[in-house]
């Protein structure tokens, strides 16, 4: 029994000797065009195009100006005149962010990317030379697809932040009550 004992004892010391090493998560493809469904799933580690940004990047390039922060959190639409968002709690983001609600669906219906293709305009002064940083949530496709949008429009300072307010909230960084802009016109 001391035998077995010991042992034991030294399978457990052996196993606390070796250092733990997570699964490393399946890398994941940038597809050729957009995601169109299960937005809420691992992204790609990057965007053609685009620049990908940690937080530090992030805080780094909004310090320097120049370059506006966009939120594309998706929103359902009511059913009354006008199709207000329907807020059904309140969300966060980057101080000083526009957010254009479901602008990173895959396949938005026409004025969605023609409200989307106006805002781009009005907010970047029509200079598709000015910086962009698109993000939503982590694990979010929204943001990717919305960047992949921008660059594809011809805009050539786009930036993409894959952990989007999840991560700028995890590392302590202030934010802001996020207000959709008025949507576009009801389908």
């Amino acid at each position: 029994m001391k035998l077995f004992s010991a042992a034991m004892i030294a399978a457990a010391l052996l196993a606390a000797a070796i250092p733990f090493v997570p699964a490393k998560a399946a890398s994941v493809e940038e597809p050729p065009g957009f995601r169109l469904s299960d937005y809420r799933a691992p992204t790609p580690a990057g965007l053609s195009g685009a620049v990908t940004l940690d937080t530090g990047g992030v805080r780094a390039l909004l310090e320097r100006g120049g370059t506006v922060p966009i939120y594309v959190q998706k929103l359902d639409r009511s059913t009354l005149p006008g199709a207000p968002w329907l807020l059904s709690k309140p969300f966060r983001q980057i101080p000083g962010s526009v957010w254009l609600p479901n602008v990173g669906l895959g396949a938005p219906d026409p004025a969605t990317l023609s409200w989307f293709e106006q805002h781009l305009a009005r907010l970047t002064g029509g200079d598709r030379a000015h910086g962009l940083l698109f993000y939503c949530l982590s694990d979010c496709w929204l943001s990717w697809n919305a960047a992949k949008r921008a660059v594809l429009a011809g805009y050539t300072r786009v930036h993409w932040y894959p952990t989007g307010v999840d991560g700028w909230m995890e590392a302590g960084l202030p934010t802001e009550e996020a207000q959709p802009l008025p949507g576009p016109p009801a389908p």
